[in-house]
C-alpha cells in the first residue's frame, strides 16, 4: 500500500484495514461457534433419544433404541408363533383345519374325497 502522504489519512487508513481484519476474524469465529454449538445441541438430543430418558415430574419416561427394539423383537416372536403348526392353537393350525374341513366339503374333480373321519394331514414346516 502506498502512503498519501498525509499522516492522518495513513493512520486512517491502517486503522481502518486492521479493523476490517479484526471484524472478519471474529465473524468467523463467531459463525463458527454458534454451528459447533447447533451441532452439540442436536448430538445431545440424538444421544436422548438414543439412551432414553427416565421419567420426572409432569414428564413422562421415554425408552431408548435398544428398549425399542426388543419390545419389536418380543412381538415378533409372537407372530412366529402363530406362523407353524404346534398344539391346534394357532393360526396356522386353524387355516389347516379350515382347508381339510373345505376339502372334505367341496372336494376337487380330479381328485378322489378323502374318507369320512379323516383327521387332518400333518403340516410339515
Amino acid at each position: 500500500m502506498e502512503a498519501t502522504g498525509i499522516p492522518a489519512v495513513d493512520t486512517v487508513l491502517v486503522w481502518g484495514g486492521a479493523l476490517s481484519v479484526l471484524t472478519a476474524v471474529v465473524t468467523v469465529l463467531w459463525r463458527i461457534s454458534r454451528g459447533a454449538l447447533h451441532l452439540g445441541g442436536r448430538v445431545a438430543e440424538f444421544m436422548d433419544d438414543w439412551s432414553g430418558e427416565e421419567e420426572r415430574p409432569g414428564v413422562p419416561g421415554r425408552p431408548g433404541v435398544m428398549e425399542r427394539v426388543s419390545g419389536i423383537e418380543a412381538r415378533l416372536s409372537r407372530v412366529e408363533h402363530e406362523l407353524y403348526p404346534n398344539s391346534g392353537g394357532s393360526l396356522r393350525d386353524a387355516v389347516d383345519l379350515a382347508n381339510h374341513r373345505l376339502a372334505r366339503l367341496c372336494p376337487d374333480e380330479s381328485e378322489s374325497p378323502p374318507p369320512p373321519n379323516t383327521p387332518p394331514p400333518a403340516a410339515t414346516s
